[in-house]
């Protein structure tokens, strides 16, 4: 079977590898340009560009396909079976969809229709999910609309963040595309139409979704931090200055008289955060404006905060 790859970042990477691996012809990778990264804008590569050129593989970054005359006279003397589309950040056109037999064969992490859009594994932690999973399905002209080909699920632990979670089910989906195209060549595959009442949508993060609303329960602020890793966190102000939480905890403040949210208490170089409904946060990690991250021990002993001061 001959493949087309499109995809970019490092949840990609397993895919192709095994792909190849596999045994299955991979004569072209499409992913997209190199970017300035880092505060030196440093320009560089998409992981799948750096696995595909280690293999050998043909890559092409094109800014745009939809109407890229390259891209497609490429893609047409070289007939894929399929193309398999994990993560590529752009939108498939038509007549991309329409050329190979088996489809536009996408790898999506979530249990469709559960979590469509740009940021599924997310929204599915910050939400407080027990479990998320991967889905492979065949790529029409809607937004992850697609015929649903194989799930599988994937539970996730309390103490799971997003950077955690994305490596597994990276490796989990890879195997789970193996299996897809192992099933469609046989013919054992029925596609199943999604069911729309049960579509969920987790749409592209933005710097905001990290900002701490300390009128929510301490669960799901800690759970949006989870969920937010390693951008946009989670962060705050106080005192007129930015201040990031790298890591938190909820918690009980025993004996504590209930305070306003966003309110801290400060007991014996430790930092807790007045929640929604009576509960608490505990701030273990943070970044002041400007400074590096640190300890709230830490923290305390070079700033002058103390009960009573607020948040937000």
């Amino acid at each position: 079977m001959r493949l087309a790859f499109c995809g970019t970042p490092a949840f990609a990477v397993p895919t192709l590898k095994l792909a190849l691996r596999a045994g299955y012809d991979v004569p072209l990778v499409v992913t997209q340009p190199d970017r300035p990264v880092g505060r030196e804008q440093t320009m560089t590569a998409p992981p799948v560009k750096t696995a595909a050129m280690e293999a050998g593989i043909r890559v092409l970054q094109p800014e745009k396909i939809k109407n890229n005359a390259e891209l497609r006279a490429d893609l047409e003397a070289i007939r894929p079976d399929a193309i398999l589309v994990v993560a590529y950040g752009r939108i498939i056109p038509k007549w991309m969809l329409d050329l190979p037999r088996l489809g536009n064969l996408n790898l999506h992490a979530s249990l469709l229709p559960k979590y469509r859009g740009a940021a599924p594994v997310q929204w599915a932690i910050a939400n407080g999910e027990a479990a998320t999973g991967a889905t492979t399905m065949r790529l029409d002209e809607g937004f992850d609309t697609g015929d649903i080909l194989l799930q599988r699920e994937m539970a996730i632990a309390p103490s799971m963040t997003a950077t955690d979670v994305f490596p597994l089910l990276a490796e989990m989906g890879a195997d789970l595309m193996m299996e897809t195209l192992r099933q469609l060549d046989a013919g054992t595959i029925v596609p199943q139409i999604q069911d729309e009442t049960k579509a969920t949508l987790a749409p592209i993060l933005t710097r905001e979704d990290g900002t701490m609303d300390f009128s929510k329960p301490a669960m799901t602020l800690y759970n949006r931090w989870r969920g937010f890793q390693p951008w946009p966190g989670a962060w705050t102000m106080l005192a007129g200055k930015k201040l990031a939480v790298h890591r938190m905890l909820p918690t009980e403040v025993r004996g504590a008289r209930t305070r306003p949210p966003g309110e801290l208490l400060v007991d014996q170089g430790t930092m807790f955060a007045a929640c929604g409904e009576g509960t608490w946060l505990e701030l273990v990690e943070v970044q002041p404006e400007g400074k590096r991250r640190m300890k709230a021990g830490e923290f305390l002993r070079g700033h002058a905060v103390e009960s009573g001061a607020r948040l937000g």
